[in-house]
């Protein structure tokens, strides 16, 4: 199947029609959930065309600003900011997706919200600053692992002007062009979600991957275990090749009764998942 991702900005304004809180990003969500028969399934959950922004309020010095999106059958996100002395940060994360949703979770053996509170891990940023992120970064929380790319937010604005001043993530580098992940990723019989660009020149041939040995466990005892080495082939405007490098790359999921899903995280904006 094919996966339409789309940006959401919200724009709050105060009381006198200034912007305090100002937030444009993308983002999915890749969830794993046990299904009517006991298999463990990952899902994709993406943003629909539609996305209300109820309940975002602007903060101040005793109050946490607010950004809340609500999207789909059901589906929201949020995150609360709050404000101490000169800088301001993300606290926490919270997301609820609903199972109801036959097209995400088709058979899902939990029907209902299921809500799931991380903490943000990224660093405060000084007031009057916006905080900017071309690059994907990656939450990861229970069965859940988000995905954020093309963030521009700065809560507390000053003078209803959003800065043009710049604090940029740690996947961000001044060096190297963003990278911008594709709207649209191909899904086949391995679920494969790769955020990178198609390449602006021919790419250099690449030699054959590592090999890597990848193993969950559950309790004490090893439930998957993979030796393989991993090249993808993405066919956009021109191919691309990417090897997994086994040194970087994290291995996660869980083991069912009868399935069992391997999440592999190269660190480098790509989610292979088996």
């Amino acid at each position: 199947g094919f996966f339409q991702s789309y940006a959401v900005e919200v724009d709050i304004k105060d009381a006198s029609n200034a912007t305090c809180l100002y937030a444009d990003w993308m983002m999915r969500f890749l969830i794993t959930y046990e299904s009517s028969n006991g298999d463990y399934k990952t899902t994709t959950l993406n943003l629909s065309s539609s996305v209300t922004h109820n309940g975002s309020v602007c903060g101040n010095d005793t109050q946490a600003a607010l950004v809340a999106v609500q999207f789909g059958e059901g589906h929201s996100w949020s995150i609360n900011i709050t404000k101490n002395n000169e800088t301001y940060q993300g606290d926490f994360i919270t997301l609820t997706y609903n199972t109801n949703d036959t097209a995400v979770f088709p058979d899902a053996k939990r029907k209902g919200p299921v809500t799931v509170v991380v903490k943000d891990p990224l660093h405060p940023v000084q007031l009057n600053t916006v905080f900017v992120c071309h690059n994907s970064y990656f939450i990861e929380a229970e069965n859940i692992t988000q995905i954020f790319w093309n963030v521009t937010v700065q809560a507390f604005v000053q003078n209803g002007t959003v800065s043009k001043k710049e604090s940029r993530c740690p996947a961000d580098t001044p060096t190297s062009a963003p990278t911008v992940p594709p709207t649209i990723a191909n899904v086949t019989t391995a679920f494969t979600t790769t955020l990178s660009p198609a390449p602006t020149t021919a790419p250099k041939p690449v030699e054959n991957p590592d090999t890597g040995n990848y193993s969950l466990k559950s309790g004490n005892k090893i439930c998957f275990l993979a030796t393989v080495g991993l090249q993808l082939n993405v066919s956009q405007d021109k191919p691309l090749l990417i090897n997994i490098n086994p040194k970087t790359t994290v291995a996660d999921g869980a083991c069912g009764n009868t399935t069992a899903t391997l999440k592999l995280n190269d660190g480098n904006s790509t989610l292979i998942g088996f």
